[in-house]
């Protein structure tokens, strides 16, 4: 049995519906994946965890000098909450967010370009801002026919400090920034919950070394608004074909497949796991992940957060077996962090789409720009290679990670920057 673009497209359609971390609909798409694996014969299990969210009660945002208006905005959830009657400031465009636009930013409502990182975060609280507006979207963009996205102040974030924030359109700033806004009032209130999301976890065990684990991984969640089909329910139903294989051909070594709930929102799902998992990690040799497929206008590409040796072994087995694609050392934000971070090297298998022929994070991800025969070429990359590493006589790949992508991964995770915050407290 060979994988299947068309079987993959026909899961892809059953899942296809927003599914968000903690909802109901996250829930019923994850049994939706245990089922298929159950009816292809491999049992699978519902792995839960907790996740922090919010309910927002109140997000609003008033230009109040030199005219007055009221913007569409939607609020951070775990910002800070305003006092009542909301926060009343001067308005301030910090543009680049660099020293001389700080310099007169403190006890002001800042608007910067853009959504929020960590380095300018951190700039941004130094320099004692009252509060903060993001923005999203393009100039372009038509009210009806674009959402307007609720972001999480992360953990990550908080560490360094808190403030009311919102998240409003590119045209909305534009419009502020175009007729002089200078004083504004900001609204904000939302109370933290914690959700339960979950991780579906399916193993076959290996005929030869049991106890050596290949593991595979796609997250199955998406953002508000959207199906959620090319990021990431194409990498679930492509790990799903893989199963299949596996299970029609016994593999040497044991693989653990596992489709992750809450990604988008802090790679909550793969972090569950490794925690969950800790003991068990010291035998995972390898981590195959998955995200984003199936545009019929794209290009392949594979991430090896592993040693250079592997890289140069993936050039050139992907040119002998005439796969197109790029292959570099690096890491990718995705469930393959976590792993990376616990000292399991990992291989990350992509299909980006082509400018403008593709669509991440809004109400545009749908089927519309995906083919079965796009779902099934990155499918046949992923099983060639994972075929390769299952069953091989000695495994190739070092059980480490190599210096630099140590280094690439405490980077992504700002853990120089989180330290100092701890010892600053």
């Amino acid at each position: 049995m060979e994988v299947s673009g068309k079987r993959a497209m026909e899961l892809l359609e059953k899942i296809g519906f927003t599914r968000t971390a903690g909802s109901p609909e996250e829930l019923k798409a994850a049994e939706i994946l245990k089922a298929e694996c159950e009816a292809i014969g491999v049992p699978a299990e519902l792995e839960s965890f907790e996740i922090e969210d919010a309910d927002i009660e109140t997000a609003t945002l008033e230009i109040l000098e030199p005219y007055r208006q009221e913007y569409p905005v939607t609020g951070y959830k775990c910002a800070k909450n305003t006092y009542q009657g909301g926060l009343e400031a001067e308005f301030l465009y910090v543009e680049a967010g660099n020293d001389v636009d700080l310099s007169n930013a403190a006890g002001k409502i800042v608007l910067i370009n853009g959504f929020l990182r960590l380095p300018l975060f951190r700039k941004l609280i130094k320099a004692e801002v009252a509060g903060i507006v993001t923005m999203e979207g393009d100039l372009r963009d038509d009210r009806e026919g674009t959402d307007l996205s609720t972001r999480k102040l992360r953990r990550t974030l908080r560490a360094f400090g808190n403030v009311p924030m919102v998240n409003t359109r590119v045209l909305d700033a534009f419009d502020m920034v175009k007729r002089g806004a200078s004083k504004a009032r900001l609204v904000l209130k939302n109370e933290t919950v914690e959700r339960i999301s979950h991780n579906v976890v399916a193993v076959i065990e290996g005929t030869e070394k049991p106890d050596e684990i290949i593991s595979f991984g796609a997250h199955y969640d998406s953002v508000d608004f959207s199906k959620g089909v090319y990021d990431n329910g194409a990498g679930s139903v492509i790990n799903m074909e893989v199963l299949r294989w596996f299970k029609e051909n016994p593999p040497k070594r044991t693989v653990k497949f596992m489709w992750y709930g809450s990604e988008e929102i802090g790679l909550e799902g793969s972090w569950a796991f490794v925690k969950a998992h800790k003991d068990e990690l010291k035998d995972h040799l390898l981590m195959i992940n998955t995200d984003v497929g199936g545009p019929v206008l794209g290009r392949e590409t594979i991430s090896v957060t592993a040693e250079e040796s592997l890289v140069n072994y993936i050039q050139y087995s992907t040119k002998v077996q005439g796969y197109s694609t790029e292959v570099k050392q690096g890491i990718y934000s995705s469930d393959s962090i976590p792993f990376a971070d616990s000292g399991v090297p990992a291989v990350n298998f992509c299909r980006f789409g082509a400018p403008g022929a593709a669509h991440i994070h809004n109400r545009f991800d749908t089927l519309s720009f995906l083919s079965p025969e796009a779902l099934e070429k990155t499918a046949r990359y992923v099983l060639a290679f994972s075929r390769d590493m299952v069953n091989a006589t000695a495994f190739p790949v070092k059980r480490e990670v190599p210096q630099n992508m140590v280094e690439e991964v405490e980077k992504y995770l700002y853990k120089k920057e989180l330290a100092e915050a701890e010892e600053n407290k």
